[in-house]
């Protein structure tokens, strides 16, 4: 399993950023992904999830109308798409996998990417 998140950068608050976590080494439209996100001496953090049909989608309180998670099973691609970005999006994104249903539990998810920084200046 090799997940790569890419997408991220330095943007200023109210601005927007498109994640892409690309997937090879497996049935990618066979397992749930989630994106999680996490600072230096916080606990990773869950921000959105969807399941393997791209029907069911779940958001953290915090990000939920401002971010879009999507995925495209025929290209092994997911994304999450974040607008009115405020500063304490900033973190370390990352995108994981997990067989069977999509949930907003970091501990169940099985297979990680190696993240993507995002950086929100006020």
């Amino acid at each position: 399993v090799q997940l790569q998140a890419s997408g991220g950068g330095l943007v200023q608050a109210g601005g927007s950023l498109r994640l892409s976590c690309a997937a090879s080494g497996f049935t990618f439209d066979e397992y749930a992904l989630g994106w999680f996100r996490q600072v230096p001496g916080k606990e990773r953090e869950a921000v959105s999830c969807i399941n393997h049909r791209a029907d069911t989608t779940y958001y953290a309180d915090s990000v939920k109308g401002r971010f879009t998670i999507s995925r495209d099973n025929a290209k092994n691609t997911a994304y999450l798409q974040m607008y009115a970005l405020k500063p304490e999006d900033t973190a370390v994104y990352y995108c994981a996998v997990r067989w069977g249903l999509a949930i907003m539990d970091p501990e169940s998810y099985d297979d990680w990417g190696q993240g993507t920084q995002v950086t929100v200046s006020s």
